[in-house]
């Protein structure tokens, strides 16, 4: 091998034993031996262990923000939920090793490591608030699409440890969050509701905001509950003034 091929062969290796085993767990010699290499060969390419596994994650980190692409056709939930399906794959795939540096719980966190998963949710941040395709997006919406992507990390690093729900459930549940948290940020902003327009407008009945309405919906017809809502939606009566003494 050349030198570069060589050195590609000893990123992708330590990426899958990373992927499949916290890092810390992962030697030298296991990277070698799956490489088929010597000890000193790895380390003629790299000067340890975190250098090696910072690259590899540099690696995953750009794999990981290019699965956020995606192109601006069809309603914006339909959009969101391939990527969450992108993700969420992603994150069954290359979980032990994320899931510890996820949590803070690796011996090989760095600033190096935490940069690459930054701009990973940076990137995220930026897809997302691209396929709203707002010409100013307000702060309230800026914190609610980072809230949501720190929820969806959450999430899904929760399913990794039991994986007591479907995947698919999962996915389509993140989406759903995502819209129901768009739709309280446009509840507090006016200016935020008028633009949104256009996004219900363009949704499907059978798409994952079709589902999320006929399931709200459905609320109104449990017993009692829609009396108690309607009573909660009616606004205080404004307190009487005061007189003074």
């Amino acid at each position: 091998m050349s030198v570069d091929e060589r050195r590609e062969q000893l990123i992708a290796v330590a990426l899958e034993l990373f992927s499949h085993r916290p890092p810390e767990e992962v030697s030298i010699d296991d990277i070698a031996a799956a490489a088929g290499a010597s000890r000193p060969l790895v380390y003629h390419y790299f000067p340890g262990k975190q250098a090696i596994y910072e690259e590899s994650l540099r690696r995953a980190g750009r794999e990981l923000a290019a699965r956020f692409e995606e192109p601006a056709d069809g309603p914006l939930s339909e959009r969101l939920h391939r990527v969450m399906g992108r993700y969420l794959d992603f994150v069954q795939s290359h979980g032990p090793g994320f899931a510890a540096l996820l949590r803070g719980g690796s011996v090989t966190a760095s600033t190096n490591t935490s940069a690459v998963i930054d701009d990973v949710r940076r990137a995220a941040h930026e897809q997302i608030l691209g396929h709203l395709a707002l010409p100013s997006p307000s702060p309230g919406l800026r914190l609610t699409v980072r809230a949501w992507i720190a929820n969806a990390e959450i999430t899904s690093l929760e399913w990794l440890a039991d994986r007591s729900v479907p995947l698919e459930d999962l996915q389509l549940h993140l989406v759903q969050e995502f819209v129901a948290s768009l739709t309280l940020t446009a509840a507090r902003e006016p200016a935020l509701a008028a633009e949104l327009a256009g996004f219900f407008a363009g949704e499907r009945p059978d798409g994952p905001t079709g589902k999320l309405v006929r399931d709200l919906a459905g609320l109104l017809a449990v017993p009692g509950l829609a009396d108690t809502l309607a009573v909660l939606a009616v606004p205080p009566a404004p307190e009487e003034p005061r007189e003074r003494l």
